[in-house]
């Protein structure tokens, strides 16, 4: 049996259910399909779910201010009178620790256009929240004199109090899907997708699990796996922008005292946020650290690495005196979908009724919300006859009123040579 819709939505991650919300909420039939057997099983489960606002582009801190005010409003968002059973936002405020002053004029130039509180600590009030404030950088492996060298200075460190988390990823992608279930969204998920071919009696026909779908819109927003999709739909010639699998890892340390705020740590490589019982501790990919790239996202091991699990937990107890490690690791391990300048692509593509929200690069769970905002926008847009190539649409964001230009997240932008090359973007 052939099943029709208004849109496909490939993958049921917090960004594939957060447009099919805005979508089902337009008016649009929609269905998503997913080859795992739940909302939010991919990376999207692995994800640390930190809200802070600390991007090298306005148009990032921007869209990242505006996602935090739909966070701490979530029911709302939802369309639900009470918070009860939904995910929950942690304010705690989050530190990036920087060796000079200077280092971060620019983000913080964009804090002030965008309205986003900050302050600038001194390595006094880093050394107050338990923090070591030494200067140990750059990031060195752990098993190199350099990694153990006595501190060459102090760190300051500029602080956004709005700044937190997600208390649960996979949870919050499943409020999302709930709350587009309610508008009239079918998911149809255990469906991995085979085919997806242009014609039909729509303008799209996509094939999950041997089910027939037609559609005149489809979504690819497949995570790790959406270069494959766009293969399978002869999608993205023209795209300036790749995009590829990057597995990683984040452990869990336990701490009596507990982590009063989520840490960047550039100086060491690693970043850290509060969980429940400890800390949680991931990497933001230093050069001496290699990277590790898959040719398939379904072919990463699952388990913790001690080599990763040692390199970032002793990074962690350099920064923080007394933190303990235990000897056996433990945590999750996920996959981005890195671009290769660590910026999303949410776009149209050369295809007509084809568009991506890829290239998510383990930095985009914090917009999700607000990214199905912009992607049900866009489409509306682009399907309305809208040349977005030519005359690239800025939307404005309903909370903040601040404006969001999507030639940033363009899959024809020129790559910056000084592109971020980290999970900070």
């Amino acid at each position: 049996m052939t099943r029709t819709a208004d849109v496909v939505v490939v993958g049921a991650g917090v960004i594939g259910a957060a447009i099919s919300l805005e979508l089902a909420r337009a008016g649009r039939e929609v269905v998503v399909v997913d080859k795992a057997g739940g909302v939010g099983h991919g990376s999207t489960s692995a994800s640390s779910a930190i809200v802070r606002f600390h991007y090298s582009t306005r148009t990032a801190v921007a869209l990242a201010w505006e996602a935090r005010q739909v966070w701490a409003d979530w029911a709302a968002h939802l369309g639900r009178d009470d918070a009860e059973g939904l995910a929950r936002f942690v304010r705690t405020g989050m530190l990036v620790l920087e060796a000079e002053p200077g280092e971060s004029a620019a983000i913080t130039g964009d804090f002030d256009a965008v309205g986003v509180p900050w302050e600038r600590w001194t390595p006094a009030q880093v050394g107050a929240r338990r923090l070591d404030a030494g200067a140990f950088g750059p990031p060195a492996p752990v098993d190199s004199e350099a990694f153990f060298a006595d501190a060459h200075g102090e760190l300051g460190g500029t602080w956004t109090p709005d700044a937190g988390y997600v208390d649960d990823a996979a949870l919050a992608a499943h409020d999302l899907a709930e709350a587009a279930r309610a508008r009239g969204a079918t998911y149809l998920l255990r469906h991995e997708v085979s085919a997806v071919e242009e014609g039909g009696s729509r303008r799209w026909w996509v094939v999950a699990q041997g089910q027939a779908i037609e559609a005149d819109v489809v979504i690819n927003a497949a995570g790790p796996w959406s270069s494959a999709v766009n293969a399978l739909a002869g999608v993205g010639a023209e795209f300036t922008v790749t995009s590829r699998p990057l597995r990683q890892e984040v452990h869990w340390l336990p701490t009596a005292e507990g982590l009063p705020l989520a840490l960047a740590d550039p100086d060491l490589g690693t970043y850290l946020r509060p969980a429940a019982g400890g800390l949680l501790v991931g990497g933001m990919e230093p050069e001496c650290d290699p990277l590790e790239w898959l040719a398939d996202p379904d072919e990463a091991d699952p388990r913790v690495s001690a080599a990763t699990y040692e390199a970032q937990s002793l990074r962690a107890a350099r920064r923080i005196p007394g933190l303990s490690v235990p000897g056996r690791p433990s945590g999750v391990v996920g996959v981005y979908d890195a671009a290769s300048d660590w910026t999303p692509v949410y776009d149209r593509t050369g295809r007509p009724g084809f568009y991506v929200a890829m290239g998510t690069s383990g930095n985009q769970f914090k917009n999700a919300p607000v990214v199905g905002q912009l992607v049900a926008a866009l489409v509306e847009a682009v399907e309305a006859g809208h040349d977005h190539d030519r005359d690239p649409l800025v939307w404005t964001a309903p909370r903040t009123g601040q404006p969001i230009e999507l030639a940033t997240y363009s899959r024809l932008r020129t790559v910056d040579p000084d592109a971020p090359t980290s999970v900070m973007g």
